[in-house]
């Protein structure tokens, strides 16, 4: 019999299932089969003790029971894929009857994905890419960035002065006790650089090589260590070298060093690189616009309270991999929040919503469209992570080779060609941005010497 469905608030969707004792005797017959396999039944050989042996060695309700785990797995799968239905997690299911001999019956409640209520559909491009043209400034400070990264250090007897570095021993203390990580041997000290504790490289200024200097300071009112937040603290401070910072000359030969004809070849690469990055951020600026935009004049159902959990603890977790990434600590950053990990979940919700109906949204605009990711272009794919792969150990290939990355690679590709397909309509001039977009990508690939970027450059 099909289940009655109902649909209940939250976005979840309630099956009842009645399965009569006819229906449900293969099932009786196999759970028979499995107990008689696993529990001795004298006379008779594993497997093959009928349902009256059985029936007395452990109870017919428990044959009953490992039948209907089994039934409602198999009779809720199948009502799922009949119905079209999006679940998501595991259903709650409740036994309504279990009688022997009668029929079965029970209840799946499970979460769906939210549908939409209203889909925006673009007429015409309506968002602007808004990129910065680079100005001369900004290619000086990223020439005085490259030749601050080729500088070199020379040891000297003379006083240290504000372009110094300095290796120094440093020892900090509250009423002479020694802080928690307080201790650092050989620490380097860039005097042009603003140290964490402010005004600590001010008082480095004028110690040479072997000289001892104590003082006090007080730590930032936002230290991660809560208890010396804002609290004056003893430094000691020995010197064991001072350095002379020694910078190129911005000229030809400077240029020259990294692979380029001259001072104006190194200009001009600076600018166009640097522009491209502008472009990049123009476009993803007018992506999350474009996004953002359909999906707040779209309206769906309401977002089981399951996937809005799992969008927030999975953006907690790129929060993590962020901060850990750059060398930190999520503890550390947690404290300057002054939030917990619970906090910082709750704070995403909004933004967990928006996320779950941006893919939602996504995925109707491939439907209706009929947006496909074809055999021939996932084949490509995979073969071409597979070579990106060729070092790796055989475990990861596997995996890459495995039906379930598959199905995820097929995900992704979808994905991208359908926001393709939004920005094609949605973003003014965007086949004219892009044409312009892979010739600076294609003469950047043949630029010769290095690749040279400004300094806050990432390229995909």
């Amino acid at each position: 019999m099909e289940p009655t469905i109902n649909q209940l608030p939250g976005s979840k969707v309630e099956l009842k299932f009645t399965v009569t004792a006819e229906e449900a005797q293969p099932y009786i017959d196999q759970a028979v089969s499995d107990i008689s396999e696993h529990k001795t039944i004298p006379g008779f050989r594993p497997g093959k003790a009928p349902y009256t042996e059985v029936k007395k060695a452990v109870g017919e309700m428990a044959i009953w029971e490992m039948a209907l785990e089994r039934i409602v797995k198999a009779w809720f799968v199948k009502s799922v894929l009949q119905q079209n239905l999006e679940t998501v997690g595991s259903p709650e299911v409740a036994v309504d009857q279990l009688t022997p001999g009668a029929d079965m019956k029970f209840t799946c409640t499970v979460a769906v994905m939210p549908a939409m209520q209203k889909i925006e559909v673009i007429s015409e491009p309506f968002i602007e890419l808004k990129s910065k043209d680079v100005t001369a400034d900004e290619i000086d400070k990223a020439v005085e960035d490259l030749r601050k990264m080729r500088h070199q250090e020379v040891i000297t007897d003379a006083p240290a002065d504000k372009s110094s570095m300095m290796i120094i021993d440093l020892e900090m203390k509250k009423d002479n006790v020694v802080l928690e990580g307080g201790v650092a041997k050989s620490y380097r000290v860039y005097l042009t650089e603003e140290h964490y504790i402010p005004k600590f490289a001010d008082q480095l200024i004028g110690l040479k090589k072997g000289d001892h200097k104590e003082f006090k300071l007080p730590f930032p009112k936002e230290h991660f260590q809560k208890i010396y937040a804002g609290q004056e603290i003893d430094f000691d401070v020995t010197v064991n070298d001072v350095y002379e910072i020694k910078l190129p000359e911005v000229n030809d030969e400077f240029a020259k060093s990294l692979g380029l004809e001259n001072l104006q070849a190194l200009r001009d690469l600076l600018k166009k690189n640097m522009q491209s990055e502008n472009d990049r951020h123009a476009m993803d600026k007018a992506e999350v616009e474009l996004l953002e935009t359909l999906v707040n004049k779209s309206s769906f159902t309401e977002t089981p309270e399951i996937l809005i959990k799992e969008e927030a603890r999975r953006m907690v977790d790129e929060i993590k991999r962020d901060v850990e990434s750059r060398g930190g600590r999520m503890e550390d950053y947690l404290s300057s929040l002054k939030k917990s990990v619970d906090e910082l979940r709750l704070d995403f919700i909004p933004q967990a919503i928006k996320r779950v109906q941006t893919s939602v949204y996504v995925r109707n605009i491939a439907k209706e469209n009929k947006l496909e990711v074809t055999d021939v272009e996932l084949d490509n794919e995979i073969d071409r992570l597979l070579d990106v792969a060729k070092d790796q150990d055989k475990d990861v290939r596997d995996q890459i080779s495995s039906p379930e990355y598959r199905d995820y690679v097929h995900t992704v590709m979808k994905n991208r060609k359908t926001l393709e397909f939004l920005k094609e309509k949605g973003i003014k001039d965007y086949k004219k941005f892009m044409e312009r977009f892979a010739q600076e990508d294609a003469e950047h690939v043949h630029d010769h010497g290095e690749h040279v970027h400004g300094p806050d450059c990432q390229h995909e």
